[in-house]
C-alpha cells in the first residue's frame, strides 16, 4: 500500500535587524514581536495536521518559528544544518540601502558567473543538500507530515528544481512570504503536488523584509 506523505516547507518569520543587512548564516538574530506572532499563526494554520516531525535550519529564527507548532503538536524540534541559509558573499552588508554599493569593484570577482551563483553557495549544491533533508523527513514522517522551517533562497531553489524551473532568477520575483508554508506531497517518493500558502498574511502589510519577493512586506533599508 503507498504512503502519501506531505512535506511542508516553511520559511521563518520577520527577523530583529534595524540595520538592514544581509544577515545570512549569521548567529544573533532573533524574530521581531511581529515574527513570534507570525510564528503563532503558522501554528494555527496546522492545527489538526498530521505533523510528525518538526525539523528547523539550526539558526535561531527559524528554531523561533518552529517553536509554537512544536509546542501545540507536544513534538521537539530537530534541526538539520542542510536546510541552513544559503552562503552569501554580501552576509553583513545592507544591499538595499544604497545599491551604487554594489558596482564597487571590489564586489567584481564574485560577479563571475551570475548563473552559479559565483557571489555565493550554487544553486546545485542549495538542491542537493536540501534534497537529502526532504527525504530524511519522507522517511520520519511516512504516511503523515513533516514541517522544515527554512530560509526563502533554499526554499525558493528547491521549488524552482522540483518545478522544472531556472535554478538562476530575479530575487524580487520569489513567491516566498516571511512564514510562507510551500508543500511538496509524495506518494511514496514520488512527488505529485506542489503548493503555496500564507498563513501570516495578514500581519506582512506591516513587516520588513531584506528580501521580500513577491509578497506585501516592505523591503528593509535599515534605519
Amino acid at each position: 500500500m503507498s504512503d502519501f506523505t506531505q512535506v511542508h516547507l516553511v520559511r521563518h518569520g520577520e527577523v530583529d535587524n534595524p540595520s538592514g543587512e544581509l544577515y545570512g548564516r549569521q548567529a544573533g538574530f532573533h524574530l521581531t514581536e511581529l515574527g513570534h506572532s507570525m510564528a503563532g499563526k503558522v501554528a494555527e494554520h496546522f492545527d489538526g495536521h498530521d505533523i510528525r516531525t518538526i525539523i528547523a535550519s539550526p539558526l535561531e529564527r527559524a528554531c523561533e518559528t518552529a517553536a509554537p507548532t512544536a509546542r501545540a503538536m507536544g513534538l521537539p524540534i530537530l534541526t538539520d544544518d542542510r536546510i541552513i541559509e544559503a552562503g552569501n558573499n554580501f552576509e553583513g552588508i545592507n544591499v538595499n540601502k544604497n545599491r551604487l554599493i554594489l558596482a564597487s569593484p571590489r564586489f567584481w570577482p564574485w560577479y563571475i558567473n551570475p548563473f552559479e551563483p559565483s557571489w555565493g553557495e550554487p544553486y546545485t549544491e542549495i538542491v542537493d543538500r536540501f534534497s537529502a533533508a526532504i527525504r530524511r523527513a519522507i522517511t520520519l514522517a511516512s504516511g503523515g507530515e513533516a514541517i522544515m522551517v527554512s530560509h526563502q533562497l533554499p526554499i525558493w531553489t528547491m521549488r524552482s528544481f522540483v518545478e522544472g524551473w531556472s535554478l538562476a532568477h530575479d530575487p524580487r520575483k520569489r513567491q516566498c512570504a516571511l512564514c510562507s508554508v510551500t508543500t511538496l506531497s509524495f506518494i511514496d517518493r514520488q512527488l505529485i503536488s506542489v503548493d503555496y500558502e500564507e498563513p501570516a498574511a495578514a500581519l506582512l502589510a506591516t513587516a520588513r523584509d531584506v528580501t521580500p519577493g513577491v509578497s506585501v512586506a516592505s523591503e528593509n533599508k535599515g534605519a
